[in-house]
């Protein structure tokens, strides 16, 4: 209660009785303690645990909806893609970028998206793209690798292939943990030219 309030009190009270009666401490904190006699300025203080616990609600709640938010097939989708520029460098990427596009990488997310599925329990969340794809001739674009046992799930490839009286095809495939990789999955043909193609990685 505010101090001239009680001291206004003590006068009149004073005054009225002359003297006699005198306001005791006990007066003022039952006063005090009547919530109806209570002049509200603000809510209620809350104590240090009550905001410390709605705090941490508060962060679990955001680190939920963060985990919820994040999409990881588009993040394994986007460092495929990636991986599959970095190996065809400056001088290959432009000239076969567009039937990479549509009809390669469709194919590619397929396969991904397969393996996820066939994973079970495990989701997207478990699974990582490996870097440094081969450089000269070689034909490794990327592996999908299962970060809890750090296997290879699946592997894709491309491999120059020269046909006779056509010129160069880049022949794109995966090979599956499922069958040991020993089968050729086929992904499809991009035409280069009668010229030998530049190396990889160039």
């Amino acid at each position: 209660m505010k101090t001239w309030v009680k001291k206004s009190i003590v006068i009149m009270v004073a005054f009225l009785t002359f003297g006699l009666i005198t306001p005791t401490h006990e007066i003022w904190e039952a006063f005090d303690h009547n919530p109806s006699n209570r002049a509200s300025i603000g809510p209620e203080p809350r104590t240090s645990t009550a905001v410390a616990a709605e705090h941490d609600d508060y962060q679990d709640e955001q680190i939920q909806i963060q985990e919820e938010e994040i999409d990881y097939n588009a993040l394994l989708l986007d460092a495929a893609r990636e991986q599959s520029y970095i190996k065809f460098g400056t001088k290959v990427g432009p000239k076969i970028s567009n039937e990479f596009d549509s009809i390669i990488f469709p194919k590619m997310e397929e396969a991904i998206a397969m393996t996820v599925a066939n994973l079970g329990d495990q989701s997207a969340a478990s699974l990582t793209i490996s870097e440094k794809p081969s450089g000269h001739y070689g034909e490794k674009i990327f592996n999908v690798i299962n970060n809890e046992n750090g296997a290879d799930v699946i592997r894709f490839h491309v491999r120059t292939e020269k046909r006779p009286q056509e010129g160069y095809y880049y022949n794109f495939h995966y090979h599956s943990a499922e069958d040991e990789f020993m089968v050729h999955h086929n992904l499809g043909d991009i035409y280069w030219e009668k010229n030998t193609p530049p190396k990889w990685l160039s």
